[in-house]
């Protein structure tokens, strides 16, 4: 590992504003797990549930809260959320290669796409008309640039993603490889059993500090364009379909599915597998948990989750069968409630004369 990934404790804590336990001398070369750690290693504790793990850690040094450290012997970084400060730190020792300003000689760029100096253009890249790509900007080899996007600076696009015409991309944006942004919507109208495709005539509009995971999809606009607000992220493998709108900070997971013009408030949190129906709102604040169906607009704040927990599958059988005998049953009960009304009925009124 390089030498500009390795620092000394008091210089770590000086980037995240901690206090240091111990020798602020010790050289920290590299991040990981308490379990897996070395004498060279920052390690953090986020979940209590390894906090056993402190007394047998070889890390060179921890993350830790005030409390947790307390009755720690070894060095420590004191912070307020160890896995916010791990989050933060995890950039100085990423060995991703840095790009370099320049163009490719294999890419293609054309005359009227405006592409800053400061710019690193990987090999094979295509970078249509009209196009314009910002400061410091990253794109990865054969990536495709249609007409007219515009992608803000300091962006970085992995190998392979293709951007269709009319895609507006904020600053500080991710896009991993695979991503597809601005393919067309899934919109047609039958015609006697044949159906007719209808153009789609919006676009893509992403804001800043937006992330795109490998292989997610976000259709273009059939009339208005499709929005991705600021901080957005989005796993991998996702599909956005024409016409949605995801408000700011929102999150989501792998493999969640989002019909056509479905609107997502700010900071709702998606877990991986859900799928919306299209056309239906949901609010600002709200967590749907894994594998969720969402078939109606969420109107409240709070969480909420549809299906069954996992279960052996011989007691995944025996609630099967039950699900299918319920609607017998609450007719059932319904024969029940108004046969009971019916002679409780009578005896009210004798009492009353």
């Amino acid at each position: 590992m390089a030498d500009s990934m390795v620092f000394t404790l008091a210089e770590l804590a000086a980037k995240l504003d901690a206090r240091v336990q111990g020798d602020g001398d010790t050289l920290i070369r590299g991040l990981a797990a308490l379990d897996s750690a070395t004498a060279s290693d920052l390690s953090f504790l986020a979940n209590r549930q390894y906090r056993k793990l402190l007394a047998s850690t070889r890390a060179g040094a921890v993350l830790l809260t005030e409390d947790d450290a307390a009755d720690f012997t070894g060095n420590a970084l004191i912070v307020a959320d160890p896995y916010l400060a791990y989050a933060r730190i995890s950039h100085q020792f990423d060995p991703r290669p840095r790009s370099r300003a320049g163009v490719h000689p294999t890419a293609v760029i054309a005359e009227s796409a405006s592409v800053d100096p400061s710019a690193s253009i990987g090999p094979g890249v295509v970078i249509e008309a009209d196009a314009v790509v910002g400061a410091k900007v990253t794109i990865g080899a054969h990536c495709f640039i249609g007409e007219r996007c515009r992608i803000g600076a300091d962006s970085w696009l992995a190998p392979r993603v293709t951007l269709y015409h009319d895609v507006r991309m904020g600053e500080r944006a991710v896009i991993q490889s695979g991503a597809v942004i601005g393919g067309e919507g899934f919109g047609f109208a039958n015609q006697g059993g044949r159906w007719n495709k209808i153009a789609q005539i919006g676009g893509v509009l992403i804001g800043d500090d937006v992330e795109i995971g490998a292989n997610t999809t976000v259709d273009r606009g059939a009339l208005s364009d499709t929005v991705i607000g600021n901080g957005v992220k989005l796993d991998n493998q996702i599909q956005i379909a024409h016409n949605v709108q995801i408000g700011d900070h929102t999150a989501m997971a792998a493999c969640v599915g989002i019909s056509g013009s479905t609107r997502i408030g700010r900071h709702c949190m998606i877990a991986g597998g859900v799928g919306m129906v299209g056309h239906i709102e949901i609010c600002d604040n709200v967590f749907v948990s894994g594998m969720t169906m969402v078939t109606r607009s969420i109107t409240e704040p709070g969480a909420y989750s549809s299906g069954t927990a996992m279960q052996t599958a011989a007691e995944w059988k025996k609630s099967a069968a039950r699900i299918r005998q319920l609607d017998t049953l609450a007719k059932r009960v319904q024969q029940l409630e108004k046969q009971l009304a019916g002679v409780t009925q009578p005896s009210q009124d004798s009492s009353e004369s």
